[in-house]
């Protein structure tokens, strides 16, 4: 075993590594430059996307949580037109990623016959059928999957019945045949809706991307997990795994070169129950105690749960799915983070119509320090004007909703 770490050292640079330990910009529209939104994606590797709308689409708010309030269209430029530097692809699930890491993940395409989904493998003994929907694509695209005409139209209900034109077009963009071009309709000059409009990759990705040449799987393997090595900072062999979504066998090859290269380092961190591995370029900093970041529950600091209750004490669960008398703590729930801990949690709805910013819930945790419903105001009022909403306004709910609402200078909102 290598050197040992505390606790406080270990979120120090987890923190670190995600960018979320330096200054973020003054909250004004379209501060931030193209390059550094790049960078902060580099940084990351992946941006996680979702389809929940209830406050903003999930891909957005990471971006806002170490930048601050940065153009969102710069960010649908990049993934929608050309010269492209994003794709959508199954990174850590549906994920946008730098269009310079698509080699690295051609090797989970070619695995599409065993890894993806089974309904979706299934298409693979309908071949017939499959190269129909593939040439509808050819000819016509680019398709949304109502688009395509070679699907027989059956009514079926629920969000996981699938026509077989939408089952055979998530197989192609599995297996890499096709891609996104963009996502939701554009309108008068803007994306509306979220609906994935797929094309050819040739059609779509830059050519000097495709002319890269596949590196072998464990090639590609062993440069995500050194990716998901310095996005981290610090993780157990199950943290860089779930970074990239690796098969375990697959990672702890790549786990065992990597420290054999001196590009990971193992390390004891205080609490932990297994092995760290530290990356070479991850350094303890000091985190500012007045550094405010509201996390999308899918931002890569805390989508491991495992990792979220070991490093920061809080259980976090997403309780979208959960019905809501049920509910703990609320329907679309953002994590606090203030200084190198989580202290609260807010359930959070943009009321886009009324132009207002509804917390419909605010829980501190149970070591969250005074400053946390000043820090938070803050946060919510600046999250506000980035969403062009007009005031924040607190729903009763929750033990920090009414300390948050006087401190807002807003009274609670009775339901």
């Amino acid at each position: 075993m290598g050197r040992s770490l505390n606790a406080a050292d270990a979120r120090s640079i987890a923190i670190a590594a995600q960018g979320l330990a330096g200054f973020r910009p003054a909250p004004a529209p379209a501060r931030t430059t193209p390059a550094a939104i790049r960078a902060a994606i580099a940084r990351l590797g992946v941006l996680q996307i979702d389809s929940v709308n209830v406050l903003q689409r999930s891909h957005y708010l990471p971006l806002w949580s170490r930048l601050g309030a940065y153009d969102r269209a710069s960010l649908d430029r990049m993934s929608h037109d050309a010269p492209r530097t994003l794709f959508e692809y199954w990174g850590h699930e549906a994920s946008l990623l730098p269009v310079a890491m698509q080699p690295l993940l051609r090797w989970r395409m070619a695995r599409a016959g065993s890894d993806a989904w089974t309904r979706i493998r299934e298409m693979r003994k309908r071949r017939a059928f499959v190269a129909k929907v593939l040439g509808a694509v050819r000819e016509r695209g680019p398709l949304r999957v109502g688009e395509l005409e070679t699907i027989p139209r059956q009514p079926k209900k629920g969000w996981w019945e699938w026509s077989d034109a939408k089952i055979a077009i998530e197989w192609l963009f599995w297996s890499g045949q096709v891609t996104a071009s963009a996502r939701g309709q554009l309108t008068l000059g803007r994306r509306r809706g979220f609906e994935r409009t797929y094309d050819l990759p040739e059609r779509v990705l830059p050519p000097e991307v495709l002319a890269m040449p596949t590196p072998s799987e464990s090639d590609a393997v062993r440069a995500l997990i050194a990716k998901a090595a310095a996005a981290v900072g610090i993780g157990t062999a199950n943290d860089l795994r779930d970074y990239f979504r690796i098969p375990l066998a697959l990672a702890r090859t790549a786990i065992a070169e990597l420290e054999e290269e001196g590009v990971i380092e193992r390390v004891e961190v205080a609490g932990w129950s297994k092995p760290a591995y530290r990356h070479r370029d991850a350094r303890v900093v000091a985190i500012d105690p007045a550094r405010g970041a509201l996390l999308s529950p899918f931002d890569s600091l805390v989508w491991f749960r495992e990792r979220t209750e070991r490093m920061f004490g809080m259980r976090f669960r997403i309780e979208l799915y959960t019905p809501a008398d049920k509910r703990v703590h609320g329907y679309y729930v953002l994590p606090f983070l203030l200084g190198d801990a989580l202290v609260a949690r807010v359930d959070l709805k943009a009321d886009r119509e009324a132009k207002v910013l509804r917390v419909q819930a605010a829980h501190a945790e149970p070591k969250a320090p005074g400053a946390t419903a000043t820090a938070l105001a803050a946060e919510l009022r600046a999250m506000a004007s980035w969403l062009e909403l007009d005031r924040v306004e607190v729903m009763p709910k929750g033990d920090l909703a009414p300390k948050l609402a006087r401190t807002l200078g807003s009274p609670l909102r009775r339901q």
